[in-house]
């Protein structure tokens, strides 16, 4: 069984990153949340994966998705629910995942403990390697969102965070076609990297607010 996730064995799913959950969750600052999915639709478009989003009607109560993750999906269709908290129960959705042709999903939302949880423990049974994005899903509690990793850890998939994600798709940066992009993407979500890519490059490095 092959280890590593690559953009030709994998697809991504982004569930439910609502304005309105924003002010819901507590286990990450809402900041990060939206900075660490829009960094998530991003690889996805630098490496080419296959990516489904799913969320509300933009009219239902927790409203539409982040302007920030609006703006980096660019023109993308999202897969509308109307109340099911497992998004396979969305015959559109479980359709569109059986269509990547993919066994491996990337997978990533909000709540932790609610939808993310339902549909990854759904992937699972249907025998879908999964990998969640623990950096980039909240729940109400610090607390409630361990628990849901803890669980979804039991039962079979796999956490990863966002950098670790796009480092292990870019391998290297002698893969020149997407290394300009891989480097422009940790310059704009990644503070660390942009103090580093700053300096090397001889420039001012960006002030704390600014970051």
């Amino acid at each position: 069984m092959a280890r590593h996730l690559t953009a030709e064995n994998s697809a991504m799913v982004l569930i439910d990153y609502a304005i309105g959950f924003g002010t819901m969750f507590r286990s990450q600052a809402t900041a990060d949340n939206v900075n660490n999915a829009t960094a998530l639709a991003k690889i996805a478009r630098i490496y080419g994966l296959p990516l489904i989003v799913t969320n509300g009607p933009d009219d239902a109560p927790a409203g539409p998705l982040y302007p920030e993750l609006t703006a980096a999906l660019g023109v993308h269709t999202f897969i509308e629910r109307y109340g099911e908290f497992d998004a396979f129960d969305r015959e559109e959705f479980a359709t569109a995942v059986q269509a990547t042709g993919r066994r491996r999903l990337v997978m990533a939302g909000l709540m932790t403990e609610g939808c993310l949880l339902a549909t990854v423990l759904t992937a699972l049974d249907l025998g879908f390697e999964v990998f969640f994005v623990e950096d980039a899903s909240a729940g109400e509690t610090r607390g409630t969102h361990e628990t849901a990793v803890q669980r979804m850890i039991q039962a079979g998939a796999r956490p990863v965070t966002w950098l670790s994600l796009a480092s292990e798709y870019q391998r290297s940066w002698s893969n020149e076609k997407t290394s300009a992009a891989f480097g422009e993407l940790l310059s704009q979500h990644n503070p660390a990297f942009a103090l580093h890519y700053a300096h090397e490059n001889h420039l001012r490095p960006p002030s704390p607010t600014a970051l």
